[in-house]
Parts: structure tokens; sequence; C-alpha cells
């Protein structure tokens, strides 16, 4: 039978789905093995969870920031930024001081002028 009345069965038309095989490489919907799991831990030296490891749900961009993704100890679906955890790409700077250093050299600078700024105006 066909989908229009009358019409032979051999020239009814269907839609095929459009499939683009390198698009769907991975399911978007199926859930990881532990054995895939991957963790990292909440580094911001002033963050209340500091060093404590997640396991990771997604990585994305959200709000324009890039994000991790994870479920908190209640099961709640938290989100941080991915440079207060242990999977931010390292920098120059960071690789240059050796975690010796907490403030980059322009930071300083620029926090001098605002200082300097800031006395001036006191003074006027």
């Amino acid at each position: 039978t066909g989908d229009c009345a009358g019409a032979p069965e051999s020239i009814v038309l269907r839609p095929t789905p459009l499939v683009l095989p390198s698009a769907y490489l991975t399911s978007a919907t199926a859930a990881c093995s532990d054995s895939e799991a991957i963790t990292f831990e909440i580094t911001h030296p002033f963050h209340p969870q500091r060093g404590t490891r997640w396991v990771l749900k997604q990585q994305r961009v959200n709000w324009g920031e890039d994000r991790v993704i994870y479920f908190d100890a209640q099961g709640r679906l938290r989100s941080l930024l991915t440079s207060w955890t242990s999977l931010r790409s390292q920098d120059l700077f960071d690789q240059a001081s050796a975690g010796q250093s907490w403030w980059r050299t322009d930071d300083l600078q620029h926090l001098a002028m605002l200082i300097d700024e800031l006395q001036k105006r006191r003074r006027a």
C-alpha cells in the first residue's frame, strides 16, 4: 500500500533522514562507563571546595565562559569556571612561575596605577 491513494508502491516517495557520518561518531546521550570517567579538582585558592574532586559530566561554553559541568554530592547539576579547576590549560606564566607566584607582573603594574590614581584623588 502506498501513501497516496491509487499510487503504486514503487513510485511513492518517502523522506529519508539526512545522516552525516562525521557528525555522529559518538552518542550524545550514552552514559560514559566508569572506566571512561574524567575527574577534575577545584583549584581556585579561595573556593570553599578547593581540593575536592568531581566527575566531569560535560565541558562547554556557557554565558561566554568555558565551564565544567558536574553533579554535586546531593546529585544537583552544577557548573564552575574551567579556569578554577585542574582542567584549565596552563599558560606560559603558570609554566614559568611554576606555582611560585599568584600575581602576574602586568596585573601588579595595573594595580599600582590604580592605587596611585586613588591616592591622587584623595589628595585633591
